[in-house]
Order: C-alpha cells, then structure tokens, then sequence
C-alpha cells in the first residue's frame, strides 16, 4: 500500500537512484576518524605499536588534547608528524621500558631492550630533546606544551 502524498519510484528505477546518490552520500560523510589522547598514561609497546599502525595506515590524524606518557610516546615514531598536533592542554612523558610489574613481584626492572626499541622508533627530535635531558632513566621526563614540545610537533590549528 502507497501513500497518496508521497510518491513511489518503479521498482526498476530505485537501484538506479541509490547507485547515482550513494558517491554524493560518501563524500558528504567524514573519512577519517580523530584520535583524541587526553589521559593516557601508557600500557604494552606491542599494543601500542599495534594501534598506532592503524591509525597511520588509515591516514587518521591524532590530537594530544592532555597526557601522553610512557608508550603513549611511541605516536611520534609511527604515525606522521604531519598527522599529529598538540594543544594547550598537551603533556608528553618519557621513560625507560620496564618489565611488566606482575611477574617482577611488583619491583620495577627496566629492560634494555625495550628502552633500544623505544627509541628506535622515536624520531631525531624526540632523541634530541632526551639527549639534552640525560637521556631515558627510570624517572619521567616531562614535556608540556610549549617551545620545546612544538620542536617536536605542530600545535593544533584553532578549530580544535
């Protein structure tokens, strides 16, 4: 049963009509999705490198709207600089890799190899700035937005 206000296309001109509007319909809609990073305090490399991946791979671009320490950092080395900007709010933290604390009976071991993997990863400014802080150690290195994190990476345009 049909409307008699609203009227219905032939059954044969339907397919037609969706395959003209559907291109129109996929450009109106977003393409890519935003990471927004505003409390991440870090977890498992692998994890990380995982996603991040992900997000460089769909072009997707990521914004440091707060904290992004420990692998939280890893960002810098896998997706494009060109992709990432920090605001304001942005505070970025550094430290040696460490074993997972559950199967060290709670007492932090750094691993050599991973603080090696860590900076394999991390890009020439990003190894600069830890150079002239003393290098990755036990303790986090802090960079809040500013002069010395905008070496790194752009501050995010206005819009954000």
């Amino acid at each position: 049963m049909s409307s008699p206000f609203v009227p219905s296309l032939p059954r044969r001109l339907a397919p037609r009509l969706f395959a003209l509007l559907l291109p129109m319909i996929l450009i109106a809609a977003p393409a890519r999705a935003d990471l927004h990073i505003t409390r991440d305090h870090g977890g498992y490399v692998e994890e990380y490198k995982a996603k991040y991946q992900r997000i460089r791979d769909r072009h997707e671009r990521v914004i440091i709207d707060g904290i992004c320490n420990s692998a939280c950092t890893l960002v810098f080395g896998i997706v494009p600089l060109n992709k990432i900007c920090v605001t304001p709010r942005a505070s970025v933290g550094f430290h040696q890799a460490y074993y997972d604390k559950s199967f060290t009976f709670g007492i932090k071991v750094t691993s050599l190899e991973g603080t090696s993997e860590l900076m394999s990863y991390y890009p020439q400014t990003v190894k600069d700035w830890l150079s002239r802080h003393g290098g990755l150690t036990t303790d986090m290195k802090k960079i809040k937005n500013g002069v010395d994190l905008w070496k790194i990476v752009d501050p995010c345009p206005d819009e954000f």
